[in-house]
């Protein structure tokens, strides 16, 4: 099934559990949306599925990439860098986003992050060694935007999944975000001259597909 047929990922985020994070009563009021999937054959051949919308249910990224992964652990941890990377390009740091993965320990993980941001993470972090990379560019991601939290939902209802497991069927149906099209302000910041303030910019990371790919620290 397409993956733009399944529910609006407002929908999948409200009805799913936020590990450490209890959900507040108006989870929908958020700016974005973000599924993220990464698949791992034995041939070391994979794929990158991502899927971006607004609250209103308009689709602003779709991307479906084969990729070669040592594991299936990096493919759940370098889906998700790719698609905060891809959103941070052109979101206002001041937005809202809820994330939504099919892998327990990554969900877990980003909410312990949060949770840092006002002290110490409720439980330590569990990231596998070979995902250290990725991880150290979703924390830069969780610390830029206002809030961010992530929901665990089933593979089969993660509607990054076809994107991540048959890349090949979606290539004529990527969908690249246009800032212009984008609600909120641009996530450029700038001083009161307008102009660009680089002191106030967040860690720039490089997104995973100019990373080593085959880092294993």
């Amino acid at each position: 099934m397409a993956a733009y047929s399944r529910p609006a990922l407002r929908n999948l985020f409200d009805d799913s559990p936020t590990p450490h994070i209890a959900h507040p009563p108006r989870t929908h009021h958020r700016d974005y949306y973000l599924a993220a999937d990464g698949s791992f054959r034995q041939s070391g051949e994979g794929g990158l599925g991502v899927l971006i919308e607004t609250r209103d249910g308009r689709t602003v990224a779709r991307l479906a990439m084969p990729d070669r992964v040592p594991d299936n652990n990096v493919a759940e941890y370098r889906a998700l860098h790719l698609g905060l990377d891809v959103l941070a390009e052109h979101a206002a740091p001041d937005a809202r986003v809820g994330v939504l993965v099919d892998h327990d320990d990554l969900a877990a993980n980003v909410n312990r992050a949060t949770l840092a941001r006002r002290g110490e993470p409720p439980h330590p972090y569990r990231v596998p060694r070979a995902a250290r990379h990725h991880w150290r560019g979703i924390r830069a991601r969780v610390a830029r935007f206002a809030e961010l939290r992530a929901a665990r939902i089933e593979s089969r209802e993660n509607p990054a999944h076809p994107l991540a497991n048959t890349p090949e069927q979606y290539r004529g149906a990527q969908v690249r975000p246009d800032p212009d099209d984008l609600p909120g302000e641009p996530a450029d910041l700038r001083d009161e001259a307008g102009t660009r303030d680089r002191r106030s910019e967040p860690e720039q990371v490089p997104p995973p597909s100019r990373a080593d790919r085959h880092a294993s620290d």
